[in-house]
């Protein structure tokens, strides 16, 4: 077990994958944009060379389409999308070539590809850079999706993921890349459709993905100094979905605070709350909040941009209205 940052782990993960896979091979070379750990990525290119990692020209639907067709051919490759608003320009490929293959192939087909792309407010993206579009992706039966929020998390998933036959979707978010946590050593892999508990508590369930973990468990340290105990479940993937440990966290504290990055309509906050009304509602002791982004599109001012997000204060505004 050693401690690294979240980007350190993705990149172990990508590294050893193509080490003990010829199959594995990366399309694009923008895996941590343009952060300061953008050389972990150079390191990469070093060590495997461009017959294993193709810099591609800026063309989503090509490079996408270059993917699913490699995969379906038997490589497994990893697509680096970039931002996820640029998703959109290879929508074509991921939700109608991708996702639906195997079930039109009536099985014959296995699309074993991986598309990354970077979500979420990260300051001054504005209105084309900062989209959370996995409640859409979510909408496109034949994908997985994961949304790992700690160095283990990223690891372990992506082991999962490079070894998988669907086609993935690797939700990233640019303000993990510096977290650091324990990572076990050696090829671990965590199974998709199992979520965990990042912090125990009695008093409010938060259900939060991605980044917006991190926030909530910030919030939750916070208030329990004050008395206030917060438990934290991540689901880490949407498909599949580990409705189980979230209606058992429900269960144990009869109030809830969904936490996620997507717009408030038809979000990822929205699909949980309705499942949690569905399945979980005769263990409300309150309605459930939702701490959301805002319907309207991204700003580049900062102030406006911190106005329309889910921010630390209002995570903790909605558990204290819970709990007064």
């Amino acid at each position: 077990m050693r401690e690294i940052s979240y980007a350190e782990a993705v990149a172990e993960a990508l590294s050893e994958a193509m080490e003990k896979d010829p199959r594995v091979c990366m399309l694009g070379g923008y895996f941590f944009g343009l952060s300061p750990r953008r050389f972990l990525m150079d390191e990469i290119k070093d060590k495997f060379g461009s017959s294993r990692v193709q810099d591609t020209p800026i063309s989503e639907i090509g490079i996408a389409g270059l993917g699913v067709g490699a995969a379906m051919a038997g490589l497994r490759p990893i697509v680096d999308i970039g931002t996820a608003s640029f998703i959109f320009q290879a929508w074509p490929q991921v939700v109608n070539e991708a996702a639906v293959a195997f079930y039109m192939s009536a099985g014959q087909t296995r699309v074993p590809v991986i598309f990354h792309i970077l979500h979420g407010l990260r300051g001054g993206g504005a209105a084309q850079h900062s989209h959370s579009p996995q409640s859409m992706l979510w909408n496109a039966p034949g994908l997985q999706i994961m949304l790992p929020s700690s160095p283990a998390d990223a690891k372990g998933l992506l082991n999962t993921a490079v070894h998988n036959d669907n086609p993935t979707v690797f939700v990233d978010h640019s303000l993990l890349f510096e977290i650091r946590g324990p990572v076990p050593d050696g090829d671990f892999r965590i199974p998709f459709g199992q979520g965990e508990v990042k912090r125990k508590g009695g008093d409010v369930t938060i259900v939060a993905t991605s980044y917006m973990v991190q926030r909530s468990l910030i919030v939750a340290e916070k208030l329990a100094g004050q008395g206030i105990q917060v438990e934290v479940v991540d689901p880490r993937t949407l498909v599949p979905l580990d409705k189980g440990i979230i209606l058992a966290s429900v269960a144990k504290t009869g109030r809830v605070v969904v936490v996620d990055e997507c717009n408030r309509s038809c979000g990822i906050a929205a699909e949980i709350s309705a499942i949690i009304a569905e399945e979980g509602f005769g263990s409300l002791k309150k309605p459930i909040k939702r701490v959301t982004r805002a319907d309207v599109p991204v700003p580049f001012s900062a102030v406006l941009e911190n106005a329309i997000a889910p921010t630390e204060d209002k995570i903790e505004a909605a558990v204290r209205s819970l709990v007064s």
